[in-house]
């Protein structure tokens, strides 16, 4: 099954519990016991999306994490890119080092649409979609 890895779905579910970049800044603690992700694997998650730009890090007694842009300027590309890279997308279907345009694989034309769709809708899919989904669940 492809999808996006386990920790890109934490982020996305840490970032959709964020308010905007105005919002007041949620400590780690409370925002993992809120997207039920440990403690410790967000907060090493949280620095990665610090490093990409995507959320802002204070420490101290006002501390806490929000985010770096609005909702809805953040895309599930831009976490997912953060969390993992190119390469979940990037490489061959079948897992061949070789296989290029040049040299394809058996399923290489249609991965690379594939990839093309994938990329896309993870482009035009906002954190602020994502947040609105999760509200609808409670």
């Amino acid at each position: 099954m492809l999808s996006l890895s386990t920790t890109t779905g934490y982020a996305i579910r840490a970032l959709s519990c964020l308010g905007g970049p105005d919002g007041p800044p949620m400590l780690v603690k409370d925002l993992a016991a809120q997207s039920d992700v440990s403690n410790f694997y967000l907060a090493k998650i949280i620095s990665r999306l610090s490093e990409a730009g995507l959320v802002k890090s204070k420490r101290g007694y006002t501390g806490g994490v929000q985010l770096a842009r609005p909702a809805e300027e953040i895309s599930l590309l831009d976490v997912s890119r953060a969390i993992d890279g190119e390469q979940w997308t990037e490489g061959c279907l079948l897992g061949m080092a070789q296989c290029s345009d040049e040299r394809a694989c058996p399923h290489h034309h249609f991965w690379k649409k594939t990839r093309c769709e994938i990329k896309k809708n993870l482009a035009e899919t906002s954190l602020k979609d994502s947040a609105e989904f999760e509200a609808r669940k409670k």
